[in-house]
């Protein structure tokens, strides 16, 4: 079981439709995605490949593009999709009463 906190991020309207919100945990850059039905994901800011800002991609279902070599990153699972290998982080994230919460380790 997880002992850390959930962080109160922002409302759910604040995060674009089809966009990302970003904000930083420490030394951790998140992206926070929404979707086209109000879906919400947390991934670490970073694409597998090179690190590029994966706020700053083209959004698409519950996926993203990267902006730098453009990998389709899947933001449930935060992996890359054949035939690109890797993953980013991911954050449990739940929306609550409007509002969308983080938990970061």
């Amino acid at each position: 079981m997880s002992t850390a906190a959930w962080i109160d991020v922002c409302a759910v309207d604040e995060v674009p439709a089809l966009g990302a919100r970003t904000l930083s945990v420490g030394d951790t850059p998140i992206a926070i995605f929404r979707n086209a039905i109000d879906d919400c994901f947390a991934v670490l800011d970073r694409c597998p490949h090179k690190g590029g800002p994966l706020s700053q991609g083209i959004m698409f279902g519950n996926k993203v593009a990267c902006p730098l070599h453009n990998w389709t990153i899947d933001l449930g699972t935060g992996c890359a999709e054949a035939p690109d290998v890797g993953c980013t982080t991911t954050f449990p994230l739940k929306v609550d009463a409007g509002r969308i919460w983080i938990q970061v380790a």
